[in-house]
Order: C-alpha cells, then sequence, then structure tokens
C-alpha cells in the first residue's frame, strides 16, 4: 500500500466523526492517533524487555531513563503495561487506562501529545460515545515499521495534514514541501561537499530547518547522506510555529533517533530556539507574502540594537512580506568559512528578486548577499508546483565557502521548462519534478556552465524532443517542416552585473521671462535652484562608468541637468526572467492571411452543408 492509500485508509477514521464533528475537526482526532499507533507499533518488540527493565532498576533505587531507552533501541519508550491492543480489552475503563497509556511514554514524546491537547480531546470522544470506536479501528492499523518504513511514514503524515488543511480550508504549503523539490535541495546542497559523500568517512554534519513544519526536509536530507554515505551522521535541528506541525516533527525524529531536544517551538523571526549556534547545512521554505506584523516590535528592536551583530543588520524588508527576513535568519546561522563554513538552500517566491528600489530593505538584503559573494545560483521552477500557490518559485543556493571557479559569479537556471503533469492534481499541485528532471539540474548546476535547452517540433508544431546543449553540444536536426527552438537554460553573471546606481537628475528652475533662478542665502547661494518638476533619475549599472553614462544618455537631451549625488543610492535586483526571455519574431502578414482564408473556406464549406 503506497503512502496516499494508506492515508486514505486512516482518514476513513473520520467516517465515525461525522455529525459529533465538524469537518474542520477531524483532523485533530486522526493526526495524533496516527502518531500514538505509530509510536505503539514502533514499541511492540521491545516491550516486554522495557517493562522488565523498569521493575528491576526502580526496585534497585536507580534512575531507570538510561536503561530504559537501551532496552527500546529507541530515543524513548513506553513503561506502561497497556498497548493500544489492550486498551480495547476493558471498554468500561477505556478512558483512564489511556490517560495511564500515555502518562507511561517519556517526558520528550508525552509533550507530544500535550501538543495535540489530547486529553481534552480523549474527553470529548468519550462523552460522544466514540473514544473505544476510533481506538480499535487505530488498533488495526498496521504501522510496525516493517511494514510502514520512515521514509513512507512522513509522507503518510504529509498527506493527512494537507487533507487537513483542505477540508479547514486552510494553507497546507504552510505545513510542508513537495518532496521532489527537497530532493533537488538537497541534491544541490551536498553536490561540493565530496568528504560528507566519500562512503567510509564518519563524519558528523549538522542540519537546520527553521520552519521545520513536519520535518520533511530533515528527513530527505538524511535519507540522502544515508544512501551515499552509510557512515556519516547527520545531526538535525528544526523550529516549528504550528503546534501539531511540531508534535509530528517531533515523533517523526524520536523515532529516527535523533534528539528531539534540537527541535523547539515558537516563533523563528521573534524568537529564535537555537541562540548563537551554527549549522554545516540549512534548509528553509518559509511562507512568502505573509506579513510580519505580529513579530513587527521584536524584529525592528533586534535590527536597531544589534546591527549587523544581530540577524538583521541588513535591512528589513517590507511587512507585507516576511520571506527575505527569514534569509538573513539563515545568514546568521552559517559557521565562518575558516571553520568550515555553510551551504543553505531556501524557497522563495519572485519578489525577492526584483521588489523594492535602491535604498529599500529589500535592496539593501540583496546588496549584503551579493557584496559578500554569498549566493552561488537561483533556480526557477515551474509554476504549480507546491500544494497552496500556482505563482512562479525559486530555490536560492547560498554559501560562504565557495568553490574558486564560482567565486564572485552567480549562476542563473531557468528550470520552468523542467515538469511532467500529475496524474491526480493536489490543491494547486499539478506539475511535478522527474528523476530525471532532478539530475538535469543537478547536472547543470555541477557544471557550473551555460548551457541552452533545444526542443525539436514537428511540423505541426507538436513537440517531439528535447535536449540540453552543454559546451560542445551538437545541436539536434530539425524533422521535415519542423524546426528546433534554442533557448538559454544556464547563464553565469559577476555579482556587479546585478548592481546599478540610482541617479538624481536635476535641472534648472526658470523664471517666467526664461533665466535661471539661483539660490541666494547659503550653502545654495549662485547655485542654480532644482525644478522639481523636471526631476528624474536614472538607473546607471555598477559596470558603467556614471560621467560616460550622463554625458552619452542624458546631456544630448537636457544640456543643462546635471547630477545631485546626494541622492544617489546603489541598489541590486535579480531580473531572473529577463536574462532568459528569447524574442520570437511574428508571424509574417502573409502567413497570417493564408491561414485565414483556410479558416473562412472551411467555414462556407460548413454553411454551405447546413443549407442543402
Amino acid at each position: 500500500m503506497n503512502h496516499q492509500a494508506l492515508s486514505s485508509f486512516i482518514w476513513s477514521v473520520a467516517d465515525l466523526l461525522r455529525g459529533d464533528y465538524k469537518q474542520s475537526e477531524y483532523g485533530k482526532v486522526i493526526l495524533p492517533f496516527t502518531i500514538l499507533r505509530r509510536l505503539d507499533c514502533v514499541l511492540e518488540s521491545s516491550k516486554a524487555a522495557v517493562l522488565a527493565e523498569f521493575a528491576a532498576k526502580t526496585a534497585a533505587g536507580l534512575n531507570p531513563d538510561p536503561f530504559l531507552l537501551r532496552k527500546a533501541g529507541q530515543s524513548f519508550y513506553n513503561t506502561s503495561p497497556l498497548d493500544l491492543a489492550k486498551l480495547l480489552g476493558d471498554q468500561d475503563h477505556i478512558r483512564e487506562n489511556l490517560y495511564a497509556y500515555i502518562q507511561g511514554f517519556s517526558p520528550a514524546a508525552r509533550d507530544i501529545f500535550e501538543r495535540f491537547d489530547f486529553y481534552t480531546l480523549v474527553d470529548r470522544l468519550a462523552k460522544s460515545g466514540l473514544l473505544y470506536l476510533v481506538t480499535e479501528k487505530f488498533a488495526n492499523i498496521d504501522l510496525h515499521p516493517s511494514t510502514v518504513d520512515n521514509t513512507q511514514m512522513g509522507l503518510v503524515f504529509e498527506e493527512l495534514i494537507r487533507k487537513f488543511a483542505e477540508i479547514s480550508n486552510e494553507t497546507a504549503g504552510e505545513h510542508f514541501t513537495p518532496r521532489e523539490v527537497i530532493r533537488l535541495m538537497v541534491n544541490l546542497l551536498f553536490i561540493e561537499d565530496d568528504d560528507v559523500l566519500t562512503p567510509g568517512n564518519a563524519v558528523v554534519r549538522t542540519i537546520y530547518d527553521p520552519t521545520a513544519g513536519t520535518g520533511g526536509m530533515l528527513s530527505v536530507a538524511g535519507e540522502y547522506l544515508s544512501e551515499h554515505n552509510p557512515d556519516a551522521r547527520l545531526t538535525m535541528f528544526g523550529q516549528e510555529l504550528n503546534d501539531e506541525s511540531y508534535a509530528i516533527c517531533k515523533a517523526d525524529m524520536l523515532i529516527k533517533g535523533q534528539d528531539v531536544g534540537n527541535i523547539v517551538v515558537g516563533n523563528t523571526l521573534s524568537e529564535d530556539g537555537h541562540g548563537q549556534r551554527k549549522f554545516d547545512y540549512m534548509l528553509s521554505n518559509p511562507p512568502f507574502g505573509v506579513e510580519w506584523k505580529k513579530v513587527e516590535k521584536e524584529v525592528r528592536k533586534e535590527a536597531a540594537d544589534k546591527g549587523f551583530d544581530g540577524r538583521f543588520g541588513p535591512g528589513l524588508p517590507r511587512v507585507s512580506d516576511g520571506s527575505m527576513l527569514f534569509l538573513l535568519h539563515l545568514i546568521s546561522k552559517m559557521r565562518p568559512a575558516v571553520d568550515g563554513g555553510s551551504r543553505i538552500g531556501i524557497v522563495l517566491n519572485g519578489s525577492p528578486l526584483f521588489t523594492g528600489g535602491a535604498g529599500s530593505g529589500e535592496s539593501e538584503i540583496r546588496r549584503y548577499v551579493l557584496e559578500n559573494d554569498l549566493v552561488e545560483a537561483i533556480i526557477g521552477l515551474p509554476t504549480d508546483m507546491f500544494y497552496n500557490t500556482g505563482i512562479s518559485t525559486y530555490v536560492w543556493i547560498l554559501s560562504n565557502k565557495k568553490p574558486e571557479d564560482r567565486k564572485g559569479w552567480v549562476q542563473l537556471i531557468d528550470a520552468s521548462s523542467f515538469w511532467q503533469k500529475m496524474r491526480k492534481s493536489l490543491g494547486s499541485k499539478r506539475k511535478e519534478l522527474s528523476e530525471e528532471h532532478i539530475a538535469d539540474i543537478t547536472r547543470l548546476f555541477g557544471d557550473f556552465a551555460e548551457a541552452e535547452l533545444a526542443t525539436v517540433v514537428d511540423a505541426a508544431g507538436k513537440e517531439i524532443g528535447r535536449k540540453l546543449l552543454l559546451t560542445a553540444a551538437v545541436q539536434p536536426t530539425a524533422p521535415a517542416g519542423g524546426k528546433v527552438k534554442v533557448v538559454p537554460i544556464s547563464r553565469v553573471f559577476k555579482n556587479e552585473e546585478f548592481g546599478y546606481t540610482t541617479l538624481t537628475v536635476e535641472r534648472p528652475l526658470r523664471d517666467a521671462a526664461g533665466n535661471i533662478i539661483v539660490g541666494e542665502k547659503g550653502k545654495q547661494k549662485g547655485k542654480p535652484q532644482p525644478d522639481s518638476a523636471l526631476r528624474d533619475t536614472e538607473n546607471v549599472p555598477l559596470t558603467d562608468d556614471i560621467a560616460a553614462y550622463f554625458k552619452r544618455e542624458v546631456l544630448p537631451h537636457a544640456p543643462d541637468a546635471w547630477i545631485d549625488h546626494d541622492k544617489s543610492r546603489v541598489g541590486y535586483e535579480i531580473p531572473f526572467n529577463r536574462h532568459f526571455y528569447v524574442f520570437e519574431p511574428p508571424r509574417s502578414l502573409h502567413e497570417i492571411d493564408e491561414e485565414l482564408k483556410g479558416v473562412t473556406a472551411n467555414i462556407m464549406r460548413m454553411l454551405e452543408g447546413l443549407a442543402e
């Protein structure tokens, strides 16, 4: 049974809740019971040994905790003689026994159910006469690790949350990221780190997700590293705002043997749960297009008090979109380059690429990351890739330990055409990346070279093939009547090519007779006064000489103009789409006319047929 079928089977428990619960409340029952059943199944094989050890160590007056963890073979345990199957044997006392069973878990596991307000849930189910029926249903669902591995279980959790979010009219994408997008990000994150990927190297690395959700990004990163180097260990850290997502993430980390103390709850922007800690790798899909007004006071205070010693020194974006605050947060967590450095993968929408003019918070953040040579690559993804939005999204890869050949450069990859249609849409998600697409994008990044995409179309205009044209690649041959469309897909730019200086161009104020009005007092005495109605601005690329630009582009049209250098501002923007735009000339009038004649003739034949 695949994860979607299994999650649908689990969700069918909701049939019991109809009438007593609103549809929007189904998830509040199903999610914690799913976790409970999973933990129940994981501990089943070691249950007897744990109980015997608990009795022995308690009788000896010893702290049983470390001994029980060893016996359980997990980072959690349960000292209750009960389990879900045994709970069914005493229907009259199932509520009290369920309470006792939950209390038997170790503190870290018990916290998961407290986050779900599980005891209130049990009370309500009992009063509705549903507690026994729901418990019976879950007791008969096989979630043993031998049947459902950790990867599949993570997918089940996420699918259940998506269903819960949809039926509650909430935003599913706030909780998790499509797995194929995570695989792509993980590929790009690890590709340059040979020490970590080399089998046999028993290295330990840390990875952090400040918007952990259900822990999907952390899990996929761990699976990737385990596949390539089983001897390496990835210590996972995270923070999550939503209690339910945090509880699921914590449950997943418990089962994986991670230190759940590394997963904290709270708002990352206002209460950094990991203080001054630095990390080797970082992944994040922060909410974009979401205002940060709720934490505005704390963020502005930190920016004012700490400046560059804090997280938000480079600048603050507009309150309507806080995604760039998460970018700054991640940058503050980078391990210094002398200590090994860090690499970051973050999903952002198009706004951080260009929003805000020179001097704005957004532009200053872009200026900071580019002038400090932190951006390695930006990959444009197809639309309709995420569950809650159909807009364009981009993966940013940042590093403070760039290879020599990448220093001073940024690679842009347009992967918007790399997708296949899903068999069944999930929310706004209608497209997905195939393994081949992920491999191609990874190869483009790894080659760090400009490349083109050749698309072959037949005489009818239907696509029949495509080929990546890397260095010295041979362009495919066009079929009879068809053609080959070649567009750029990977481009490389110097950091400064994204920068510009915004100049304020002034022209003199004149009186009714046309004479220039000059200042009479202070610093303006004897100087032409500017006419605000004629004031203009010019954006001059950093790669261009300002004086030469002014002489070439302004003075021929306004000989009396001058630059107010006090108002000059340096800005940065990354016009991603502009760099990949390919002009396609319109069809000739003759071609259009011939097509219209054919359509007209066809219509006339149809009309004649009707007349008969």
